[in-house]
């Protein structure tokens, strides 16, 4: 019964197996049993209580020391629970238990020296320390001895994950001894012969960070050359100092890796040497030169970025850190650097074993490396500029990178937050069986014990759920930095172009293109000097933003509002942070300034517009429904009918730039254009109307529809369209003849009244662009009643319409307003614009007859036919009108031709068979380009025009906006003409009946 009430003790303080536990602990003393309340706070109890036992059969009388010295006890429980190795190690040496006594305070990389050297009977004074202990067996254990002491160390520390820099940095001058005091063996075997050859090792990788792990491969690389006499004459040529160098390296390594019975330390691997395995082991720094400057690939360089002096001459080692220098920090010029370095991080990933995936601490996405390559590459890339950034530990390097504004700092905190964790981690996974691994366990017990050294109240789910949500932001912020488009512009840029002198400088710029390279200089100076963190980071968005803007149709127009932009945005922590981070965001908006003087004056009213260009799913046009929402609460917030229109149209012309900088980018067609511009002004006419109606003093005011015309209609709006709009109103009034609400006198006048002033807040000039709604489509035209009835339009139409507003009405569609109101008159339209029997030839005739004074009178005075893209022959007038005229005469019996849309309905008579299919193409493509040119026209200048510019600068802009090379302006011209003429052609045979 004792027992049972043991064993349930023991297991409620978490001891696992309380059954075995009990029975280790049963000729305990009552002192002894003290130490209980010590082992139940290791990471494993279980495993604590099994060594502490068999220690205690190794040393008679621990236990009682450890229960007297609770400091001591303390510690070597530590180590116990959570290094299975260690503690065989302690039971095989117990005498080392006494060195966890005391405050562990960290050892000095001079006294780890001194303490290694020693450990081989070498003078640690010596200029050239050689052994006298060639066995190696005093190294292995002096090496455990101070392993042992930094694992107690980082075991104890209160913050494990704060301490994992120390711990990191203390391997790495362990290892740094453990190289010395190696060599000197391996110079002892050498003979009287090695003091003829100076040889360097030098660290890479981790060691040469000083971020070394529990156990790890150590990298390395020999440099030797021979040592000289007082005259400075080599004692030996340099082949000879080589092979010697070669043997005294190869001994050293072996002696590092040798397995006995006194342990083993660490692989030394010399692979990162020049052409790898299969490169000779040591070089001389001329040897070295040549390779790196003639042979070396990128991931070389990268790996040099670590290089640091360890062991053997220090001072040789110096000469080839500064050797390789150049080499490193030019890197990133070298020919796809970017791409090969990002080709090779997405490789080790594809290769790790898929029983590892998700648990790869170092490979995996999320894991260590994501967080040193993307480190490493903006060291790379901006240390060619930025000798600040020449560091080689990764969190130096991060601390750097925040400070200087290259990475954000809630970013940079999160990133160095995140690799502590992971470099813990990997080091309690390793601290277990001193083997090298950096995957994590899957076994419950070995989570616990990782879990509960973390200091987790519930060690495993605690311990999975912080590695996973660590794992998720590591990999997103990898793939922000590192894939940033940025980065890789700038990478491209040659290191001589990032520091000009002024007059360099505007030599520079005038050859990218820019026509005052003095004005720009101004621009770059009042956005980059200072100290700030805004204007750092404009100085590492400038170089790659030229570029961009260079790349575009009107590179000064691009950086002057770039400096606009950014001197209205200066003070909002988001702006300059998003142009870093936020993937292409940055190079979009440089296409969009330097392409655009129409998206400029949009984006200058609201700058804040600009954070819609940081995805891609955010330059997609907005459904119609979400855009007038949005216009009818912000009109309801609003005092006045005046202010609720003016909310209205703010937010058409955010809905403007978000349409112009999808079609400046590529992202929608000239269709998708059209139909996006017309849900705009769709959303913007129905919520103003609806406003002004409720806000009306003449209540109660007619329920009204707006039929839209012309390219509204159509669906088919370009930048520069007015809205051609017909109203009609309900025939019955609310209220009216009612007992609940009074009566309208002159409803038309109420109507009226509304549509005049939804016309007069709509137009006015103002903060935001006017939108002129035109009402000349109506009956009668401008003398024609503003709004008429249902009745009244019935009547109209049955008793006075003509031809021109028969072929008006094919593009009618009811868009805005009151829905049944407009699906009445549409019922309505749409009995009359499709004739029984199709177009008599009466009616075709005038059709004719209209369109030859359409192109004799409405053509502007001095304009160029060809130039002419609405009224020149194949121009959107010709094409139009053709298919509208096909639509007419056979849209009675084809209903699929009944769209008010001209390439629907063009493609709707091609598939009909109406019209052939290579002329059906001919107009598409006439129509399309003619669109694409006006519109661009619009986004160039911010004024619209039908023709295309003469102007040789406008004409060589427009060019490259829609798609043409530099210089290539003549051909736009030709493709224009070609196009069109062929429409032309198909029109004349269609349209006009020739031939």
């Amino acid at each position: 019964m004792r027992i049972e009430t043991a064993q349930g003790a023991l297991a409620r303080r978490g001891f696992t197996d309380a059954a075995t536990a009990s029975r280790r602990v049963e000729s305990w003393s009552q002192h002894q049993l003290t130490l209980l309340d010590v082992v139940v706070r290791a990471a494993d109890p279980d495993l604590t209580l099994s060594t502490l036992d068999r220690l205690d059969d190794a040393d008679p009388g621990l236990l009682d020391r450890l229960a007297d010295r609770p400091r001591l006890a303390g510690h070597l429980v530590a180590v116990l629970g959570a290094s299975v190795a260690l503690g065989q190690h302690l039971v095989s040496h117990p005498e080392l238990v006494e060195a966890l006594d005391g405050p562990l305070t960290r050892t000095s990389a001079a006294d780890l020296r001194t303490e290694l050297l020693r450990s081989v009977g070498v003078d640690p004074g010596a200029d050239v320390p050689v052994a006298t202990d060639l066995v190696g067996d005093g190294l292995r254990l002096a090496y455990r001895a101070a392993l042992l002491r930094i694992a107690a160390r980082d075991l104890c520390a209160p913050e494990p994950i704060e301490a994992v820099d120390g711990v990191a940095d203390e391997l790495s001058d362990l290892a740094d001894a453990t190289l010395e005091a190696a060599l000197s063996i391996a110079r002892a075997k050498a003979g009287p012969e090695a003091a003829h050859t100076r040889l360097a090792v030098i660290a890479l990788g981790k060691t040469g960070a000083q971020e070394l792990n529990y156990v790890s491969d150590v990298d390395v690389l020999f440099v030797a050359e021979p040592a000289r006499d007082a005259d400075g004459e080599p004692l030996v040529p340099a082949d000879r100092a080589v092979t010697l160098a070669t043997r005294m390296a190869a001994e050293m390594t072996r002696i590092c890796s040798a397995h006995t019975a006194a342990g083993t330390i660490w692989e030394v691997d010399a692979a990162l040497r020049p052409e790898g395995k299969a490169g000779q082991l040591v070089r001389t720094l001329a040897s070295h030169a040549k390779y790196y400057s003639t042979w070396a690939k990128t991931w070389e360089f990268q790996a040099m970025l670590k290089a640091r002096p360890a062991a053997g001459d220090l001072g040789l080692g110096g000469e080839f850190v500064e050797l390789v220098a150049p080499y490193v920090w030019r890197a990133a010029e070298r020919e796809g650097f970017v791409h090969d370095t990002q080709a090779m991080r997405r490789r080790v990933v594809a290769h790790i074993p898929k029983r590892d995936a998700g648990r790869e601490l170092k490979l995996g996405e999320g894991g260590l490396r994501d967080v040193e390559f993307a480190v490493q590459m903006l060291q790379l890339v901006h240390g060619r500029v930025d000798e600040s950034l020449r560091v080689r530990a990764t969190l130096e390097a991060l601390k750097l990178l925040v400070d200087g504004g290259y990475v954000g700092r809630e970013d940079g905190k999160t990133l160095a937050l995140a690799y502590r964790f992971l470099r813990v981690l990997e080091h309690r996974i390793q601290l277990f069986r001193l083997r090298r691994t950096h995957v994590l366990p899957e076994s419950e017990e070995d989570l616990r014990r990782i879990g509960r050294s973390l200091g987790y109240p519930d060690p495993v789910t605690e311990l999975l759920s912080t590695w996973r949500n660590v794992a998720s932001a590591v990999r997103r912020l990898h793939e922000r930095l590192y894939y940033s488009p940025l980065l890789e512009a700038v990478a491209r840029i040659p290191t001589g172009e990032l520091r000009l002198t002024t007059r360099a400088a505007e030599d520079r710029l005038q050859a990218l293109g820019y026509d005052d390279p003095a004005a720009a200089l101004r621009h770059i100076a009042a956005l980059s000097q200072g100290v700030s963190r805004q204007s750092g980071i404009q100085r590492q968005l400038l170089p790659a933003m030229l570029g961009w803007f260079a790349d575009a149709p009107n590179p000064d127009a691009g950086l002057f509002a770039f400096r606009q932009v950014s001197e209205a945005l200066g003070s909002s922590p988001w702006y300059l942070r998003a142009l870093r981070d936020e993937g292409a965001m940055a190079e979009r908006l440089a296409r969009i300034l330097a392409s655009s003087r129409y998206a400029v004056s949009l984006l200058a009213r609201a700058p804040q517009t600009v954070q819609m260009l940081a995805g891609e799913e955010q330059l997609r046009p907005r459904p119609l429904a979400d855009v007038r929402s949005e216009m009818l609460a912000a009109a309801r917030r609003q005092s006045s009918s005046a202010a609720a229109v003016e909310a209205i149209r703010a937010i058409r012309r955010r809905e403007l730039f978000r349409i112009a900088a999808a079609d400046l980018l590529g992202e929608i067609d000239v269709l998708q254009v059209g139909e996006a511009l017309t849900d705009v002004t769709s959303a913007t006419v129905h919520a103003a109307l609806e406003t002004l109606r409720a806000d009306s003093e003449a209540q109660p005011v007619p329920r009204i529809a707006v039929v839209a015309m012309g390219r509204w209609g159509g669906r088919e709006m370009s930048y520069a369209s007015d809205a051609d709009a017909m109203f009609v109103m309900a025939d019955t009034i609310p209220g009216d003849g009612g007992a609940d609400g009074g009566t309208v006198a002159d409803p038309v006048k109420a109507g009226g009244a509304v549509i005049t002033q939804l016309r007069k807040l709509l137009s006015r000039p103002g903060a935001d662009p006017a939108l002129s709604v035109d009402a000349d489509l109506r009956p009668e035209g401008k003398g024609g009643a503003l709004i008429r009835s249902l009745a009244a339009y019935r009547n109209y139409y049955s008793r006075w319409s003509s031809t021109w507003e028969l072929q008006a009405l094919v593009r009618a569609d009811d868009l805005a307003g009151d829905e049944e109101v407009g699906a009445g008159l549409m019922a309505e339209i749409d009995r009359r614009r499709w004739p029984e029997d199709g177009l008599s030839h009466a009616q075709l005739v005038e059709i004719r007859k209209l369109k030859a004074r359409v192109e004799a009178e409405r053509l502007p005075r001095g304009a160029d036919p060809e130039r002419h893209t609405k009224l020149g022959p194949g121009g959107l007038a010709d094409v139009e009108w053709t298919v509208q005229t096909l639509q007419l005469q056979h849209a009675h019996r084809l209903p699929q031709l009944r769209s008010t849309q001209t390439i629907v309905a063009l493609r709707a008579a091609r598939d009909a068979g109406i019209v052939d299919a290579s002329d059906a193409g001919q107009l598409e493509e006439a129509w399309r380009l003619a669109s694409r040119i006006r519109n661009s026209v619009m986004l160039m200048r911010g004024r619209a025009s039908d023709s295309i510019p003469s102007d040789t600068r406008d004409l060589a802009s427009l060019a490259e906006l829609l798609g043409y090379g530099p210089g290539e302006s003549s051909h736009l011209l030709a493709d224009y003409r070609r196009v069109t003429r062929r429409a032309r052609a198909v029109v004349n045979r269609v349209f006009w009946g020739e031939g």
